[in-house]
């Protein structure tokens, strides 16, 4: 057994694609239009879904935004150096929630930014 992907719905495809691909570095691996359900699925990842696990972006037509509720956390990825990550997160004009740094009560070093629908994003250091 093992985890295939994770949902979060999108209020605009192409910007939250853009996000994926250009700030976190992931890869479009397919995309499909359900026209006779009115909704669109993109699926990205690092590496094939035969691999890897996916995020999935559902996309309903004709839905700008979704609230995002207090049940959801976050996505977690790792990186090599939150803080020169959060640079870069600036410099493609992504949100930065919480700066690079160590945990509360811990040594882990990780920061928290935003995608373009405000979900949560942890980045974690490498140790």
């Amino acid at each position: 057994m093992r985890l295939l992907h994770t949902m979060i719905r999108t209020g605009d495809l192409d910007r939250s694609i853009s996000f994926y691909t250009t700030v976190l570095g992931m890869k479009l691996l397919r995309r499909k239009d359900y026209p006779e359900g009115k909704f669109t699925l993109a699926f990205l990842g690092y590496s094939d879904e035969s691999n890897g696990t996916a995020i999935e972006l559902t996309y309903n037509w004709g839905v700008e935004s979704y609230d995002i509720g207090t049940g959801f956390g976050h996505l977690a990825f790792e990186v090599p150096d939150a803080h020169e990550f959060c640079e870069q997160v600036k410099q493609n004009g992504g949100k930065i929630l919480r700066e690079a740094g160590p945990m509360k009560g811990g040594t882990t070093v990780l920061a928290f930014i935003a995608d373009p629908d405000g979900y949560a994003i942890e980045l974690i250091e490498k140790a």
